[in-house]
């Protein structure tokens, strides 16, 4: 388990809290807050007791005050206004933070197992072209969220749902068996960027996609071919199946490709295909049919939503088609329903548009005797162009690939003007790190909620918030390191410097920042974490000299410059963001 700095400063003003309520006769506890700069390290409101004690909040704070002790793990307990408010002991901060790094490295900021196993499902997009940039939130998001709850303790398994028997897949089979692509006069009306030659497969297959979309979208015969396949398919047709999985396979492995290159990986692919093929889907259509709050229109199953108390513009969610095929959601509900017999949680990073649908899913998992509750819907909101919405059908996207090949170039343009003495291949392998970095990086710094509009030039700044300023404080504190031998005995007492006190207490909130993450399922405070301690490091570089300091300060600062190193890394790894030994 990971030693977590902060906790014992936290219990014992807790403690002390409690019995200073205790001698005054009253059984509340207060909530601890954690105050602006400069108004102490923990903070205790009073406005909830102000109706039983009958005083002003700044009254009881005051009084409190008084009835506590001054003990040696605290430098201040004084009340301020309405607060009472606890000022750390800065020399025991520090030995506890430093030492407690040293002793976890790696590991710092990492809990010990705790048993749960999650499946956290993610981006799961629709196999029938490259990802765009739309689309590139939820993998990294879901990325970041399943590195935060390993770091937690939990047994993650990432995985991705394979959509293989939608429309979208069967019309990408029929167009690559139906379109031959060299010399079709039909590509003149296809946007030039997805005719660009490439040898990932998913650039390779978006055209089929399209083109047949357009064909069947204005020759009935075209939209009856593919009606029929998608009905052969429902009736478990396996020499069907065989080839629409092989098509999606391709798409998916370049998928996989562009997702590598920001160091995502999946542990698991789930097709969706397989709870048609194994009758998991008839179970939960004959289950349902059975069902009190279900009903058909046209021989076509759906649920009553009035009848569950989900009210809106829609009041039939159907599970079935006329001629009593499944849909998506039906499917959706199979899929939900094996995980939770193999989880103990199951997480789903959505898009906003997906709400209703995944509020239906948990419903009817309930109505089925399964927990709702251990399916955890977790939504964002959408990146779009300045011009609208995204859409690999109608050819208006930013793919990722260009994005990714965009960033990586201009970071290495900064590196040829930075250090054009390092060997070409340092300088490649900076400029990828920087330039994937910088892209994950905006992404997860934004609250999941709130939209993004793409534009090139803030994705891609290498300056203020974002991903190169950080990994820049990590080299920095690694040439720091590599400029002297090694770290010998150190006297942590001799650092009291403001900017060291600052440093240290940023490091010490690490592990219980992961925490907290692990418990809402953000990422954008690691961001924010991450920068704040980037900053202050190179605040600390600038205000206390490492190297030309005296033996015994040198020593002391290198020891929190290698704390800080090790707590970069460890953010930055958190982050799924390279931590460069030299930039």
């Amino acid at each position: 388990m990971t030693v977590d700095p902060l906790e014992m400063f936290k219990s014992r003003s807790k403690e002390f809290v409690k019995e200073a309520l205790a001698r005054l006769n009253i059984a509340m506890e207060l909530p601890l807050e954690l105050p602006p700069e400069g108004m102490g390290d923990f903070a205790f409101p009073c406005f909830m007791l102000a109706r039983e004690m009958k005083k002003s909040p700044a009254g009881i704070a005051k009084q409190l005050s008084q009835e506590i002790l001054e003990d040696a793990m605290f430098s201040r307990i004084e009340a301020q206004g309405p607060y009472l408010n606890f000022s750390i002991n800065p020399e025991m901060l520090m030995q506890i933070t430093v030492e407690s790094i040293m002793d976890k490295r790696e590991e710092y900021g990492t809990w010990s197992q705790t048993g749960e196993k999650i499946n956290l499902e993610h981006t799961s997009a629709n196999p029938n072209g490259p990802l765009h940039v739309g689309r590139a939130r939820n993998p990294i998001l879901g990325d970041t969220i399943a590195r935060i709850l390993r770091k937690c303790g939990h047994d993650i398994t990432t995985e991705f749902y394979v959509d293989d028997m939608g429309k979208q897949q069967v019309t990408l089979t029929w167009g690559v068996e139906n379109l031959t692509r060299e010399g079709d006069e039909s590509t003149k009306e296809i946007p030039a960027k997805n005719l660009k030659k490439s040898k990932k497969p998913d650039h390779e297959m978006v055209w089929y996609y399209q083109e047949a979309t357009r064909r069947m979208d204005s020759d009935s015969n075209v939209l009856a071919q593919i009606n029929r396949m998608i009905a052969k398919y429902e009736e478990k047709d396996e020499e069907i199946a065989i080839r629409v999985k092989e098509n999606c396979q391709k798409v998916l492995d370049g998928m996989n490709t562009s997702l590598r290159r920001l160091d995502i990986h999946f542990d698991s692919f789930a097709w969706e295909s397989k709870h048609i093929f194994n009758g998991n889907v008839d179970k939960v259509v004959k289950n349902l049919k059975a069902h009190e709050f279900t009903d058909y229109e046209d021989s076509a199953l759906y649920l009553d939503l009035e009848k569950v108390g989900i009210t809106g513009q829609e009041n039939k969610f159907y599970l079935t088609r006329s001629d009593g095929s499944s849909l998506y959601s039906t499917r959706d509900i199979a899929y939900h329903l094996d995980k939770l017999d193999h989880y103990d949680r199951v997480i789903d990073i959505l898009g906003e548009d997906h709400k209703l649908k995944a509020k239906v899913v948990r419903l009817v998992v309930g109505l089925l005797g399964q927990e709702k509750e251990k399916i955890e819907p977790l939504f964002y909101s959408f990146v779009s162009l300045p011009e609208g919405k995204m859409s690999t059908r109608l050819g208006r996207v930013v793919y990722l690939d260009d994005l990714i090949e965009e960033s990586v170039g201009r970071a290495r343009k900064e590196v040829e003007k930075r250090r054009p003495e390092l060997a070409s291949e340092l300088k490649c392998g900076i400029a990828e790190a920087v330039g994937t970095g910088a892209i994950r990086y905006n992404i997860i710094r934004v609250q999941a909620e709130k939209q993004i509009v793409f534009k090139w030039e803030e994705a891609l700044s290498f300056e203020g918030n974002s991903a190169p300023f950080i990994q820049y404080s990590h080299a920095r504190a690694s040439s720091i390191l590599q400029k002297t031998a090694v770290l010998g005995d150190y006297d942590l007492k001799l650092l009291k410097h403001p900017t060291e006190i600052l440093l240290v207490k940023a490091l010490a909130r690490f592990p219980s920042l992961i925490k907290e993450c692990g418990d809402s399922m953000e990422c954008h405070p690691i961001a924010g974490y991450a920068f704040e301690l980037a900053s202050l490091f190179n605040q600390f570089y600038r205000d206390c000299p490492v190297l030309q300091a005296e033996p015994d300060v040198m020593n002391a600062r290198l020891a929190l410059v290698t704390a800080s190193r090790y707590t970069l890394s460890n953010v930055l790894d958190t982050l799924g963001l390279v931590a460069p030994e030299e930039m």
